[in-house]
């Protein structure tokens, strides 16, 4: 069996892995050459994403950034910590630079017999070459016809990303600031550099100039060296009412798109990796044949729990868009007594770690 993926960017290239690695023939098709990565882009995954993805995927325990603690505060409550989650015994997320996890899949498929990449115009004709195709695009002719219909929504804002250079230090706890501008985060991944990522409310043309203004007034915590390039992306949720037609499933952030505030996005993703591959891992042991019916096994046993999970993500922004748009700190009180309960903090990390598991 020969499956196609459309698409060559990390989503793409994780799931080909994965299939790969069971003995599975992937194609990777793409209309154009990816551009060179940004250097600047980070992205947080999990410890139980991490145990999973060096188990069954590639071990990528090299080239993270283990952190032990995330702090988080916000404006109204000025210094005071709003929320705290900590595990000194080991790592409660870690931080990896887009490009290298890139570099590290691409030349280990690039090696594997069961894979190969092809850069063609995607037309429907390929629904016909293959049984199973994977698509992870927004922009070509198959995404507009099969998943057109969505849940979207704008929160008129844009994130702005970055790294900064600083004096080395034990570097091990993110830290969340709720500005009255938008949440800003940052996120470790070296003794030496730190990645920002900063989400602007009601962007305006003063705020384009002033990003690194804004960082700077925020950090309490490094002596800045260095601010590298800064880049932004507009941010929106997404979610796909469905997730495959006949023979095609979506995946990746085609399926489902949610704010950075979390760090979640990617993680969503992997969990999403981890189901699909134990659906063809079941069917393999029984002798069933991989079909598109894994497609509809897919859905049922993921659709909900994303849905949940990405309303959750944006509840929580909605939270403290509220908060921030007042100057009375009753709700961010709230907040911090509810977080101060060991069972309720427990329960709040486990979600972040492994999602809904119901």
């Amino acid at each position: 069996m020969r499956v196609c993926i459309i698409g060559a960017g990390l989503t793409s290239l994780t799931l080909a892995k994965a299939l790969v690695n069971q003995k599975i023939y992937v194609d990777i098709h793409v209309e154009k050459k990816e551009p060179n990565l940004s250097k600047t882009r980070t992205l947080g995954i999990s410890k139980s994403n991490i145990e999973f993805f060096s188990k069954n995927i590639i071990d990528i325990r090299k080239i993270i950034w283990k952190l032990k603690k995330i702090e988080i505060f916000t404006d109204n409550l000025k210094n005071e910590k709003l929320l705290n989650f900590e595990d000194n015994d080991d790592q409660l997320f870690s931080i990896v630079k887009n490009f290298k996890l890139c570099k590290i899949l691409e030349n280990s498929l690039n090696r594997n017999k069961y894979f190969r990449k092809t850069v063609k115009k995607i037309n429907f004709d390929i629904t016909k070459r293959y049984d199973l195709i994977i698509n992870t695009e927004y922009f070509n002719d198959i995404t507009k016809k099969f998943f057109n219909k969505k849940i979207v929504k704008k929160y008129n804002s844009f994130a702005y990303t970055t790294i900064i250079e600083h004096k080395n230090i034990l570097n091990n706890t993110a830290v969340q600031i709720f500005t009255k501008k938008g949440p800003l985060a940052f996120l470790p991944i070296s003794k030496k550099e730190t990645s920002i990522v900063y989400s602007i409310n009601n962007l305006g043309n003063k705020d384009k100039e002033n990003i690194e203004k804004l960082i700077r007034k925020y950090n309490f915590k490094y002596l800045i060296k260095k601010v590298n390039k800064i880049e932004l992306f507009e941010l929106k949720s997404l979610n796909l009412r469905s997730y495959y037609n006949n023979n095609v499933l979506a995946f990746g952030d085609l399926l489902h798109k949610i704010h950075p505030l979390a760090g979640q996005g990617f993680n969503m993703t992997v969990r999403d990796i981890k189901v699909l591959t134990n659906i063809i891992n079941e069917k393999k042991n029984l002798g069933l044949p991989i079909d598109q019916s894994i497609f509809n096994e897919f859905e049922k046993k993921s659709k909900h729990k994303n849905l949940i999970f990405s309303n959750g993500i944006d509840l929580v922004n909605e939270f403290f868009n509220i908060e921030r748009k007042t100057n009375n700190s009753l709700l961010s009180k709230s907040v911090q007594f509810i977080g101060k309960n060991p069972s309720i903090n427990k329960m709040f990390t486990k979600i972040a770690d492994k999602g809904f598991t119901f």
